[in-house]
């Protein structure tokens, strides 16, 4: 029987999950993969849609029922956090329209926690790919962009007013979590799907031209050098293993955003209890 299978198609997330796709993880089964926007994942996840599926770590108090948090195949790192961008010098949201990509996302998350007690913005959600042109027309104040928008903003001629991931940095010392991997309680083992994915990144990083077909087929006509920007930065230590410091960014995001009631509590034994 097929695994469901739901990523990106990020250049991280297909060079990470390569081998695992197309059958070259020894003991794995096979698995069929459905490609969309962290978005769309999130809201899928919430209804079951998968065995294993990328989500944002934001979203997590909506699935640790039903699901089990991976320690493996996500995005964390340091350096790779989100940017809130604008057309000029403005200094401030105030009274501004934000195009955001998804309203569970972290990076909308971390925005959130930025931005409170200062003066209120009005939020659109808006499709990724939409934002950074949007917000060099007018349509939107300011735009919050994620993944390779960190290396092309200033093609459209875009000013960062923050980098959310060095500001969460240096308030907590922590890495940046962004992107989760889960698997579905009662679907399949997440011991077992964690060694699949580990056997997967190593395969990746091992011989790293495997994957180019691959990589570039899903990569939204992005360039070769960005496509290799972007897996260099958002596939590191903690996509092997979250280890610690992976663990406590993610107690650290939840525990800040529920006490600010930005989502439920989570108890911190179910976010990291993945073998349970």
């Amino acid at each position: 029987m097929a695994l469901s299978l739901a990523i990106s198609p990020c250049p991280n997330d297909t060079f990470v999950f390569d081998a695992l796709v197309h059958g070259r993880v020894p003991g794995a089964p096979p698995v069929e993969v459905t490609y969309a926007d962290v978005d769309v994942t999130n809201t899928a996840a919430e209804r079951g849609a998968f065995d294993l599926v990328k989500v944002s770590y934001a979203a997590l108090p909506w699935l640790l029922d039903d699901y089990h948090l991976l320690p493996c195949g996500g995005a964390l790192g340091r350096g790779c956090g989100p940017l809130v961008l604008t057309k000029g010098d403005r200094a401030d949201l105030a009274g501004a329209t934000v195009a955001v990509p998804g309203d569970r996302t972290t990076a909308y998350l971390l925005f959130r926690l930025w931005s409170a007690g200062q003066p209120p913005a009005r939020i659109e959600v808006v499709p990724f790919h939409e934002i950074m042109p949007g917000v060099a027309a007018g349509r939107y104040d300011a735009g919050l962009v994620i993944h390779e928008a960190r290396f092309t903003y200033h093609r459209h001629g875009l000013t960062a007013l923050v980098d959310l991931g060095e500001w969460w940095e240096a308030d907590t010392g922590l890495p940046i979590p962004l992107g989760a991997i889960l698997a579905r309680r009662g679907a399949v083992d997440p011991v077992a799907a964690a060694g699949w994915i580990r056997e997967s990144v190593r395969q990746a990083w091992a011989d790293p031209t495997v994957s180019r077909e691959y990589v570039l087929a899903h990569a939204q006509e992005m360039e070769l050098d960005v496509v290799d920007r972007h897996i260099g930065l958002y596939v590191n230590e903690f996509t092997a293993d979250l280890g610690e410091a992976g663990f406590a960014a993610v107690t650290a995001l939840l525990d800040r955003a529920a006490t600010a009631g930005l989502v439920p509590q989570t108890s911190s034994s179910r976010a990291t209890a993945w073998t349970s």
